[in-house]
């Protein structure tokens, strides 16, 4: 029995730390983070329809390009320090060093004060400068109120990690879903604010100027962008604070963990050094990841005013498009997929860790199935109901309309790729290859890089070559990932029923679901019923096929992460009901 003396760690506390059971099942506390994950990620997709038709196509893409910017001062500063933190603190106190595990944390807060303020001070001053350089009048306004994120979301991931060290992922988690919350609320009343504001000055007082406010740059599409911003720095301030309210919960049981009788033997040079030497290969590695993104705002939006003689704002509407529109319809069903499947990885891990090459090999073919289940039939789906997809979230692309349905339908096997990417980067990670996907992702950005500007100077592709630079970059990370598993780890993939099978079903699905759109467009029927109906029927169409092709069995079906114990609960009800008509 635990008794309130008990120290940090071996005693639960509000939030601090879990339940016994709990605290024993990694897979479980995975869980709770691909949930809460999952949760988040849905709440963007959603609060982003409203916020997209309220900024318009030119500010969509101010609002998409000042993030590209932001993630990369995000990555350098702070992205690193939830794991980080994480490891260093769970290390010390498996071996009962809490002492030791409060210096990392005190050292970490210093660490993320210093890079953040950094990261805050470079992102403010420069967004001018910025501005120019990405041919984008009007970004300084939303990079401004991106600057002071950088600094609070440097000390919230330092809280979280500190957390996640004790092995309580429910404050991460929660605070997750806050965040994201607030942020849509925020993010969707400032945007409509603050463009309603500008119009208003435009129309009645042109010219005005103010400080941090100049008429020749701040714009309708700029002031909606600087308002969506906003919502994310509300939501990570107010995740922050949640934090500060936790630690003031906990003072006492906090202090008397950092007072206790085990003696701090580690020098603070040497917990610096680990700090660096630990946050550095995830900068590194995250770094090439974030690097795609706006190496493309920034190569996209010089080369077509440049070469192809392009509108520096028709160039900002196209980028929109691909960065709003189409990638927010590619990146929800690839998040959903590796959330799911993410839970599952830490059973690879401790496969490997065994050197269990059989059990290693069933989770890992079993990851990859779960992912493309879902992935395969989103990428046939978004193709063939791109149009009331599109009409139906978002009516205000107006002539622009054709563009984005063009766009979905010829990128959206880009699913699959991501999926396929993330997945195997995952698997080669717990296989002990840290950094072979990191060496792969550098090679495909670096092909996708000179692909991209082949076709933007040797071609008119415009925001076409985008969307082939989208699919080609993930592909070749995949194969290359794939080959480095079946050479290094001796793993070889079940494509009949990974792929194939799965495959196979979705185009069934597609056929049926393009048909049953024909006949609704032919009938004339509102665009949100060309959208809900055949989706509805697309669904069990796919299920059935799964299953008749045998691609997956019910016992499978069942140990699905997430909603396997759901799909378990209906097949008991059919053999109660099968049962009660045999009697």
């Amino acid at each position: 029995m635990n008794n309130e003396g008990d120290t940090l760690g071996r005693a639960p506390f509000v939030f601090l730390t879990m339940s016994d059971g709990l605290k024993k099942s990694l897979v479980i506390q995975g869980s709770i983070l691909a949930m809460a994950g999952l949760i988040s990620k849905v709440i963007g997709f959603l609060y982003r329809i409203p916020m997209a038709n309220i900024l318009g196509n030119e500010g969509n893409g101010l609002y998409s390009v000042s993030f590209g910017i932001y993630n990369i001062a995000l990555t350098l500063s702070s992205y690193s320090m939830p794991l980080a933190v994480s490891k260093l603190v769970s290390a010390r106190i498996a071996r009962g060093k809490y002492k030791n595990s409060h210096r990392i944390f005190n050292i970490a807060i210093l660490f993320s004060l210093i890079t953040g303020l950094i990261a805050w001070m470079a992102l403010f001053w420069g967004s001018k400068f910025l501005a120019e350089v990405y041919q984008k009048p009007g970004l300084e306004y939303p990079l401004r109120i991106l600057a002071p994120t950088t600094f609070v979301v440097a000390l919230l991931g330092t809280c979280r990690g500190f957390f996640q060290g004790h092995r309580n992922m429910v404050p991460t988690a929660i605070s997750q879903v806050i965040e994201q919350i607030v942020n849509a609320i925020v993010s969707i009343v400032a945007a409509a604010s603050f463009v309603k504001a500008i119009g208003e000055i435009e129309a009645t007082q042109p010219g005005l100027s103010v400080f941090l406010y100049d008429p020749d740059t701040m714009s309708v599409a700029a002031a909606g962008a600087t308002g969506g911003t906003l919502g994310t720095f509300m939501g990570a301030l107010v995740a922050l604070i949640l934090f500060v309210l936790l630690f003031m919960m906990n003072e006492k049981r906090i202090k008397k963990e950092a007072s206790g009788d085990d003696l701090p033997d580690e020098d603070k040079r040497l917990l610096w050094k680990a700090l660096i030497v630990t946050v550095f290969p995830i900068i590194i590695s995250q770094s090439v990841y974030q690097l795609g993104y706006t190496l493309d705002d920034l190569i996209f939006g010089n080369l077509v005013v440049k070469v192809q003689m392009v509108s520096q704002a028709e160039t900002t509407v196209m980028q929109g498009i691909f960065n709003t529109q189409y990638n927010q319809m590619i990146n929800l069903p690839a998040a959903i997929a590796t959330s799911m499947a993410s839970a599952t990885i830490p059973t690879i891990v401790a496969a490997f860790s065994r050197k269990d090459k059989m059990e290693l090999k069933r989770k890992t073919d079993q990851v990859f199935k779960f992912t493309l289940l879902i992935a395969l039939p989103a990428a046939v789906g978004l193709a063939v109901m791109a149009e009331p997809v599109m009409q139906t979230l978002f009516p205000r692309l107006g002539d622009k309309m054709d563009m984005a349905v063009l766009l979905l339908q010829t990128g959206s096997s880009a699913v699959v790729f991501y999926t396929m990417s993330t997945i195997s980067s995952s698997v080669l990670q717990g296989c002990d290859r840290m950094w072979t996907p990191v060496f792969h992702a550098a090679v495909s950005l670096n092909i996708h890089v000179i692909l991209l500007i082949a076709l933007l100077c040797a071609t008119d592709m415009n925001v076409m070559a985008l969307i082939i630079g989208n699919v080609t970059f993930p592909l070749i990370t995949s194969v290359m990932n794939m080959v480095s598993l079946c050479k290094r780890a001796g793993y070889s993939l079940d494509w009949k029923k990974t792929f194939i099978l799965p495959g196979l079903a979705a185009v069934v699905m597609g056929a049926v679901t393009f048909g049953i759109l024909c006949m609704l467009k032919a009938l004339g029927t509102a665009n949100i019923i060309q959208l809900v109906v055949p989706i509805i029927i697309a669904v069990p169409v796919y299920a059935a096929m799964v299953f008749a092709l045998k691609a997956v069995s019910l016992e499978e079906a069942g140990s699905l992460p997430l909603i396997g114990k759901f799909i378990k609960r209906i097949l008991r009800l059919f053999d109660r009901k099968k049962g009660k008509n045999k009697r």
